[in-house]
């Protein structure tokens, strides 16, 4: 925000001030002024906030591609090595690789809807 900007007790002080220096005269110009730096003021905080949601949007968005691309990786990845798995009869190793391959998808989804 920069010091034309910003708007706060002080610029309503100022613009006070000036009119009583300068007289009732002057007030739509005054009150014009104020009013345009209120309206740049609100218009840059709606513009960041617009930003900020399609920000937050586009991730959201782009995250349901990653977790099916993750999902199907995971279920590619996990199909030799449970076959390698049940055949040596490594039940416990089975279970510990798919409680792996789940808490990473899990974890990822979670960290997407943030």
């Amino acid at each position: 925000m920069t010091r034309e900007d910003d708007l706060g007790h002080s610029d309503i002080e100022a613009a006070l001030a000036t009119r009583r220096e300068l007289g009732a005269r002057y007030d739509a110009e005054l009150v014009d002024g104020f009013a345009e730096r209120i309206e740049r003021a609100v218009e840059r905080r709606v513009a960041d906030q617009v930003a900020l949601q399609r920000g937050r949007s586009a991730a959201v968005a782009g995250g349901g591609a990653r977790q099916l691309a993750l999902g199907i990786i995971s279920l590619v990845a996990f199909i030799p090595i449970s076959i390698a798995l049940g055949v040596n009869d490594q039940f416990l190793a089975l279970l510990v690789t798919l409680a792996g391959i789940v808490a990473v998808n899990v974890a990822h989804a979670w960290q997407s809807r943030q």
